[in-house]
């Protein structure tokens, strides 16, 4: 079964705009790497600052080998001499969890 991957990022309210724009600009990155199989980038509604950024990987393989490489890289800035502009999260935490049942809606 598939592992999932949720980076927990603590986002003051001032700064989730600029969250927001950073993913969008970096849309498509992930998307043809080996082994990733679903990305979901969640704002909270209520109750917390923390946005969720949901990646589901075939195996913790693919995830350490999008990291070291592509993932990495999308994290720089691409302004060649330019400084890296400062982080819209306060805070980050990597969850991980292996699926071990799934649900889709029936067809039908």
């Amino acid at each position: 079964m598939s592992i999932v991957k949720i980076n927990v990022l603590t986002v003051p309210e001032e700064q989730r705009e600029t969250l927001e724009k950073r993913f969008a600009s970096r849309a498509g990155t992930v998307d043809s790497s080996d082994g990733f199989e679903w990305f979901e980038l969640l704002r909270p509604m209520e109750g917390t600052d923390s946005y969720l950024v949901y990646t589901r990987w075939r195996a913790e393989e693919d995830f350490q080998n999008w990291m070291s490489g592509r993932g990495q890289a999308a994290h720089r800035d691409n302004a060649a001499g330019s400084e890296r502009p400062k982080p819209a999260a306060t805070d980050s935490t990597l969850w991980t969890f292996e699926v071990v049942q799934q649900a889709a809606p029936k067809q039908g």
